[in-house]
This record gives structure tokens, sequence and C-alpha cells, in this order.
């Protein structure tokens, strides 16, 4: 393990572990003390999420990017303070920390049988609401986590995660996809993650009116299980709440191959992604490169 390595896996240690005895305004205002301190620093993360910010809202004048990329930082750090705190939260308190609308569609689902695979962005704070799953529906279900290095921090989320109620699969490997299937089939949930594409092999999509990919997974796993195929979006009010929505089921088509099919059901996951992103753009959390014309072209090529 390298120094940087050793030293990142300290500082989240220190975070789980200190973060979560402090008193919940103390807390809030650290994360916005940070929060301002990166902001100010506009390292890359920030440049970052400003450009993906400009995407989102294409009329922006620079000073309203300079605003909403402060609030996204804030709104991020409020996802870290919450989430190194929730461990030490009690079932009330995980319970009421969050509100989602038409959650009809995701329980409706579940007692049909037919398994559901809930699919959001990087909005507000998806642990959270996930925590909010296992604990008020006292629902538990599975989820893919990305591989961290170093090894040791992949292993604090995997545990941090766990001790919510959730079942972890690693991203890599080549298991998780079955594991999954298998989850569903016995009429199980399955939440993921999904507007970022972690393999560079995505389905292509039109987001906010420019190409990207995103993963095929939740539209591959509703295919072949028959699961229920849900987007979800969160975000952040002035309140302690976190707010959210189940989104109404994406269908399979009647009609085409399994790749245009999966390319119909990743296009209208994305669609109601960009619906909940444009409403609280602050709320999203993306401090990497998205659009393929900020990705960097495939080696070989020009």
């Amino acid at each position: 393990m390298s120094a940087k390595e050793r030293l990142t896996d300290a500082l989240y240690g220190v975070g789980w572990s200190a973060v979560r005895t402090l008193p919940e305004p103390a807390a809030v205002r650290l994360g916005r003390t940070v929060a301002d301190l990166a902001w100010k620093r506009r390292g890359k993360g920030v440049r970052r999420l400003e450009s993906n910010y400009a995407r989102v809202v294409p009329d922006a004048t620079p000073e309203r990017l300079a605003e909403l990329s402060r609030a996204g930082m804030r709104s991020y750090l409020r996802y870290w303070m919450e989430s190194f705190r929730l461990p030490a939260w009690s079932p009330e308190r995980i319970s009421t920390g969050f509100d989602p609308k038409d959650i009809h569609h995701l329980t409706d689902g579940l007692a049909s049988g037919r398994g559901v695979v809930l699919a959001l962005p990087h909005l507000a704070n998806w642990d959270l609401a996930g925590a909010w799953v296992t604990t008020a529906l006292r629902t538990p279900f599975t989820t893919v986590a990305e591989r961290l290095k170093p090894e040791t921090l992949y292993d604090r989320f995997v545990a941090y995660r766990q001790g919510l109620g959730m079942e972890v699969l690693p991203h890599s490997g080549g298991s998780a996809f079955g594991t999954l299937a298998r989850r569903l089939r016995d009429g199980g949930l399955v939440c993921l993650v999904a507007d970022r594409d972690l393999s560079a092999g995505g389905v292509p999509v039109t987001f906010f009116g420019e190409p990207a990919r995103m993963p095929a997974g939740p539209a591959l796993l509703a295919q072949q299980t028959g699961a229920l195929l849900l987007p979800v979006t969160l975000w952040y009010d002035d309140s302690p709440v976190m707010r959210g929505r189940v989104h109404p089921p994406i269908e399979v088509p009647e009609t085409g191959t399994r790749t245009e099919k999966t390319s119909v059901m990743t296009q209208a996951l994305a669609d109601a992604y960009a619906s909940g992103i444009a409403d609280h753009p602050e709320d999203w959390h993306m401090l990497q490169r998205l659009w393929l014309a900020d990705l960097d072209p495939p080696k070989g090529t020009s």
C-alpha cells in the first residue's frame, strides 16, 4: 500500500470513528466548513462538478455556476457527514430521515413477488435511502460496490453497508450479475447506482442533449428475470429530512432484440435521472467525467 493510500484509509477511518460522535449541529457545521474550503481551493473535482453542471443548466452564467458548485460541495459533504454518522443513528432517526414519494411502486412490486430493481443516480444520499429501506420497510436488498483503492478502504465501505443491512457484491470479478439475478428470481430487491458506466462498454444514451454511456445492468436484469425496474431520484431541502421519489416502472419493450430493448430501457432511466437532476442539480454529486466528449479517447486513437 502506498503512502497516499494509507493516508486515505486513515482519513476515512477518522471520519467514521470521530464524526459519528459529534452532535448533529456540529456535524452539519463541520460539513459546511470542509465543503466551503474545498470549493475555494477549486481543485479538480470542483472544476469537474462545475463543468457537469454547465450541461445540466446550459443557460447558467459563470456566477450561477459558481453558486451551484458551492451548493453542490455542501450537498456532497452533507452526504459524507450523514454516512459517517449513519451507523450510530437509531432506527427511529433513520425511519424519519427520509420521506419518499410514490413508495407504492416499490411496495406493490415487492408484494407481487416479481422482484424489484431500484436504479438511481448519484443524487443526495443513496446510503440513507438504502438504510431506510432495510429499517422502515424491513426489506433487505443486494447492491454492488465499486472496488476502491486501497483494499482496506473498500473493506470499510463493505462493512459499513453490511452494517446497514445490505448485501454487498464487488463490481469486478464477474459473478455479481448472476447473484443479482438469483435474488430477483426469488422475489428480492436489488438497488444499483447506475448513472455512470464503470465498464467502458455501457449503453449509449442522450443525457441533457449530449452522448453519454450508462450501465446496461438494470435493464438486462429486468429483462432476464421479469423484475420490475424502478428509477429513483433523491434530493435535499432545507430540513434534516431527505426527500425522494420512486418513478413509475420502466417496461420491457414488446419487440426488438435484447440490445434494442436494453437501449430503450436505459434511455428511459437516463430521462428519469435527468428530470430529478434538473430539479435539484446541486444534489447531483458527479465529480467525475461522464459525457463522451469529456472522456479520454481509447489508446491508439488520435
